[in-house]
C-alpha cells in the first residue's frame, strides 16, 4: 500500500470522531488541522503541522506557507493528499483526499465525516506525503 492509500485509509478510520478546536488527539477530538495530523502520522509521518491559525481570519497564503514548509505541493489532488480551501468570509479549512470525496473535521455537525464527491469550496492548495519527512 502506497502513502496515499494509508494517509486516506487512516483519515476513514477517524470518521465518528468528535469536533474539537485545535484538537489533535483523536481521543478527546480533531479540528482539520488535526484530522490532518492523525492521517500523515498514521502513515508514518512525524512533522510538525501548522499551529496557531484562528477559524475565522487570517491568511490564506500564510497558511499554505506552512504547509509547503513541511509538505510537497501538488497540482491534481490524488487519495491521501492534504487539501486546504477557502470556505468564505476569511474561513480556511483543511481535508484529506479520499477515493470518494474528502475527509474533514465538521464544526456544524461536530464530529469528522467524510464528505462525497469533489468540494466545491475553492482550492488554495494540495500538499502530498511522499514517505518520510
Amino acid at each position: 500500500m502506497d502513502e496515499g492509500a494509508r494517509v486516506a485509509g487512516a483519515a476513514q478510520a477517524l470518521i465518528g470522531v468528535r469536533f474539537r478546536l485545535h484538537g489533535r488527539d483523536p481521543a478527546h477530538g480533531l479540528d482539520c488541522i488535526g484530522v490532518i495530523a492523525a492521517s500523515l502520522r498514521a502513515a508514518g509521518w512525524d512533522g510538525v503541522v501548522p499551529t496557531g491559525y484562528p477559524l475565522r481570519g487570517g491568511d490564506g497564503v500564510e497558511i499554505a506557507k506552512r504547509f509547503d514548509a513541511v509538505l510537497a505541493r501538488v497540482d491534481d489532488a490524488a487519495p491521501g493528499d492534504v487539501l486546504l480551501f477557502d470556505v468564505g468570509m476569511m474561513q480556511w479549512h483543511g481535508a484529506v483526499r479520499t477515493v470518494g470525496g474528502i475527509v474533514h473535521a465538521d464544526a456544524a455537525l461536530r464530529r469528522v465525516v467524510e464528505r462525497p464527491g469533489p468540494s466545491d469550496w475553492p482550492s488554495i492548495g494540495v500538499w502530498r506525503y511522499g514517505g518520510g519527512n
